[in-house]
């Protein structure tokens, strides 16, 4: 249990909010992900959902907190240690405080820094949990001919067994996510592909386990590949079984996945297979492989698969190396089927230093991962200093000047893709922070094509050198009002370009709070002007920290889409519980879908 590289976190604020996410390869992932992204990918999963609580009271010293942990929940070995660490966050003054001490740029999720926990006598309880649900839902699809309302009701559920203290089976049978949020709204203004988070949490839980790859660029397995077309549409899961934890100091992981035929989709029956293995050394050294499969089960030549080992080394506390190589086959035999990262970071004393080698070969295709882009070659670089001034009255609280380099070429030589980036960062004491970068940029284009999405606005090949200036600000998240604005102002493709992601957020007490979001995007190029925006609003009304209210309403104007999202939810434990969901959707102001749904799903503890 006490390995240095896996583990949970727990937390809340004065009102009681629970607040849990579950740590793998001390929370080290992607760092070009965005913080969205970062949720899922980035090595800390914060939709994973332990089942525990926690009660607070506020008093005129403050306020105090009481966690009720399961010792089922935390999956440990009798007799063995806990490396153990806790954090307090002081929004008055943007303090962090740790138990056991962490360097500058440092934060929790670095578990091999953590303290130790002795002279626990505890006996690890069993685990066996039945997660059945009901379902009834009522929906239309406008874009069928002879659209009428459908009316469904089904009953599956999970079965959730441990094996061993750190090895749990879990089994599915009709496995359904209408109670998930729906994605945000993207729009896609370049050449290459959009990431969509999971979301859905029989997928979260040991997610981290069997991320190999570049997350967020280079996924060898994305799971949103089992269950969701291409196109986003639903494609019913007839069951599976995941079997994820640790075996000493192994970790091990077996997913297997059965996917329904959707005739009118062109979607054929699937098996999807994980295996993942990854051994633990001493020094934050491990070695790793896995294996992703797809099966068609209609096809003896409808398959593909996707093979690779991966590994870091641990150069004391302050380094350390990573890197993996993979090989797709498939029945088309193609070649340059490989793909290839080697990375090496180093993080002490105030410094961040990363320096790093990524190919991509022209065959490459894991079906059941996810690729940002195909058939480059990519170097990057970081340098980052944390800064900190002495004197005990200044309004900063940390300067981190830095310097950053991706560039990307095909293997033609031609660079399709560079970014040079050079910046400061001002975090006040007050929690504000003020971000001011230059972008050098460079975009090859080789085929023509419509960055307009539809408006006819083709950019022709060649290659685009200009320089940017960008501007972030925020206030503090936890002032009743905040705000987080990203201007981005320069050349884009011969032309001009500005973009503008601002978000503003209002708490009225406990129980109210939402956010509107603007994304607006102007282009004004050689061939033609356009813009294309995205507003967002997100509203919550907490009745209580386990029943609450929650509506997004969002609008594309690339796609002339409305999407309406309502959910009721009346929670027991692990997220479980009763849900009220309504989904509007009308595009070019016709309907496009509608769906109301109910569903009570219930953990039910058999070994007590």
């Amino acid at each position: 249990y006490k390995d240095g590289q896996n583990g949970f976190v727990f937390g809340t604020n004065a009102l009681g909010v629970e607040y849990d996410g579950q740590v793998d390869n001390e929370g080290q992932g992607n760092n070009n992900v965005n913080r969205q992204q970062g949720g899922t990918i980035g090595g800390f999963n914060l939709n994973w959902d332990g089942s525990w609580e926690v009660r607070t009271e506020v008093k005129d010293y403050g306020w105090s907190a009481e966690f009720a942990i399961p010792l089922r929940t935390l999956r440990f070995q009798s007799g063995k240690d806990w490396g153990i660490n806790f954090r307090r966050n002081i929004r008055k003054s943007n303090e962090i405080v740790y138990w056991a001490e962490m360097p500058v740029g440092l934060d929790l999720k670095r578990l091999s820094l953590a303290g130790t926990l002795t002279g626990l006598d505890l006996r690890n309880p069993g685990n066996l949990k039945l997660i059945p649900y009901v379902l009834g839902q009522v929906s239309k699809d406008f874009t069928l001919t002879d659209a009428n309302y459908e009316y469904k009701a089904e009953v599956g559920g999970d079965i959730k067994y441990s094996i061993t203290p750190s090895l749990t089976l879990d089994v599915t049978y009709n496995t359904d996510f209408a109670q998930v949020e729906v994605d945000d709204q993207q729009v896609n203004l370049d050449r290459f592909n959009l990431f969509f988070p999971e979301k859905r949490p029989f997928f979260l839980e040991n997610a981290g386990l069997f991320s190999v790859g570049s997350p967020g660029e280079v996924d060898l397995f994305f799971s949103r590949r089992i269950g969701i077309g291409d196109n986003g549409n639903i494609v019913p899961i007839i069951g599976g079984a995941r079997l994820s934890g640790k075996l000493n100091r192994t970790n091990v992981g077996l997913l297997s996945m059965w996917t329904e035929e959707v005739q009118d989709k062109g979607i054929e029956q699937n098996n999807f297979t994980v295996a993942r293995v990854n051994h633990e050394f001493r020094g934050r050294t491990a070695l790793g492989a896995i294996l992703v499969n797809r099966e068609g089960l209609q096809s003896s030549d409808d398959f593909n698969r996707t093979m690779a080992l991966d590994g870091k080394l641990g150069l004391g506390r302050k380094a350390r190396m990573t890197g993996y190589f993979a090989k797709t086959v498939d029945p088309n035999d193609t070649i340059n089927a490989h793909s290839f990262k080697f990375q090496t970071d180093y993080n002490w004393n105030n410094w961040e230093l990363r320096a790093a080698y990524t190919e991509v070969g022209q065959g490459f295709n894991p079906e059941v991962g996810f690729l940002l882009r195909s058939a480059f070659r990519k170097p990057e670089g970081l340098v980052l200093y944390h800064l900190r001034p002495k004197n005990p009255d200044s309004k900063i609280l940390e300067l981190r000047p830095h310097i950053s380099y991706r560039g990307y070429w095909n293997f033609d030589g031609f660079l399709e893709t560079g970014f040079l980036h050079m910046d400061n960062h001002f975090e006040f004491k007050s929690g504000t922070e003020v971000h001011t970068g230059i972008n050098f940029t460079t975009e090859g284009v080789v085929f023509p094509f419509d960055i307009s999405r539809g408006k006819n606005i083709v950019v022709q090949p060649g290659t685009y050198n200009h320089v940017e200036s960008q501007i972030v600000f925020f206030t503090n998240r936890s002032n009743p009002f905040s705000v987080n604005v990203r201007s981005v102002i320069g050349g884009s493709f011969g032309g001009t370009r500005f973009v503008e992601s601002a978000t503003a957020s209002l708490r009225l007490g406990d129980k109210f709070n939402t956010d509107l979001t603007l994304q607006y995007n102007n282009f004004q190029l050689p061939v033609g002007n356009f813009t294309a925006n995205i507003v967002r609003t997100q509203l919550s009304y907490a009745f209580k920290p386990n029943l609450y209210l929650q509506g997004l309403i969002q609008h594309n104007t690339t796609d002339k889409l409305w999407a309406a999202n309502l959910r009721f939810g009346w929670l027991e434990r692990a997220n479980t519980g009763l849900f009220i969901v309504f989904n509007y959707n009308l595009q070019d102001g016709d309907p496009l879908n509608n769906s109301f749904i109910v569903k009570y799903t219930r953990m039910i503890d058999l070994v007590r």
